[in-house]
């Protein structure tokens, strides 16, 4: 599933190529992803209103939308889910197998594909709510890291999936910034003592700044017209450019020496989800 890193890189994406262009038509193909809000509601509310600005909420992308005249702006919210691509494509090109929505913004179309169907755009951003902070902006740090794991004994790599702790991180960035942060992932998480918390909220807000970072210097292909279509994971789309160096350090790594101590890295699974790990860097 894409995380917050794949997510700002397409958000900075599409902002020239969306902002002060305006919704002409709108075709729900899966009613699904328009949930809870209605096709007919979103015909009603997006025809005729332009884009306005495209940030980004931990894995949701925040569309605002102003309607014509003095009418107040609003939000649609996506979300790719764990197969969606969002993209901007000629109105003359065919649509995809898997499309779910389109929005016509005249001479091209703003495109919302989905394999599997889980993604989500719509009007409704009651999720919003339940998140907790950025981990790139100041109200994230030790303290309120360290506030947010201290009833909990679940292992702290279960924890950081946790988006009422700190909005955004999914499983391999997980795994990376505890791999940064040298804490073990099999430890509870209110058994961290205030110097790992510290360490830990570093690790994360560099290795999301640093994947933002290399993410944005790829020439990625988000309308998927060739194969280097996929987003990138902290650089591992597969037939990523050859001056592109791999920069994972332990996720995806299972049996390989780690780049610190040459041990060879762990994967377990926690949650039902798989860890990544070296057992002499990340002792406890």
């Amino acid at each position: 599933m894409p995380e917050l890193p794949e997510v700002e890189v397409l958000v900075r994406h599409l902002g020239p190529l969306l902002v002060n262009k305006m919704v002409r038509g709108v075709q729900i193909h899966r009613a699904k992803i328009t949930r809870p809000t209605t096709a007919r509601r979103m015909r009603e509310k997006l025809v005729g209103t332009k884009f306005k600005s495209i940030t980004r909420r931990a894995k949701y992308l925040l569309f605002k939308m102003k309607p014509p005249g003095r009418a107040l702006a609003f939000m649609m919210i996506g979300h790719l889910g764990m197969t969606g691509r969002m993209y901007v494509q000629p109105a003359k090109q065919e649509l995809p197998k898997h499309v779910a929505t389109v929005l016509e913004i005249g001479r091209n179309n703003f495109v919302f594909e989905d394999t599997r169907y889980f993604g989500r755009l719509s009007l409704d951003d009651k999720r919003l709510s339940t998140l907790g902070p950025e981990p790139l902006e100041d109200k994230f740090n030790c303290q309120a890291l360290r506030q947010a794991l201290r009833r909990s004994s679940q292992p702290i790599k279960v924890k950081l999936l946790d988006q009422s702790v700190v909005a955004g991180i999914g499983n391999i960035y997980a795994s990376e910034s505890l791999f940064s942060a040298g804490i073990s992932p099999c430890k509870a998480a209110n058994r961290l003592i205030n110097r790992q918390c510290q360490a830990l909220a570093v690790a994360i807000r560099e290795t999301l700044t640093e994947a933002i970072e290399c993410g944005s210097t790829v020439p990625l292909d988000f309308a998927g017209t060739n194969r280097r279509d996929r987003l990138f994971y902290y650089g591992r789309a597969s037939d990523a450019p050859d001056y592109y160096e791999e920069r994972l350090k332990v996720y995806d790594r299972k049996g390989e020496p780690c780049l610190k101590c040459t041990t060879s890295i762990c994967r377990i699974v926690q949650a039902g989800r798989a860890t990544y790990f070296c057992p002499r860097c990340q002792r406890g």
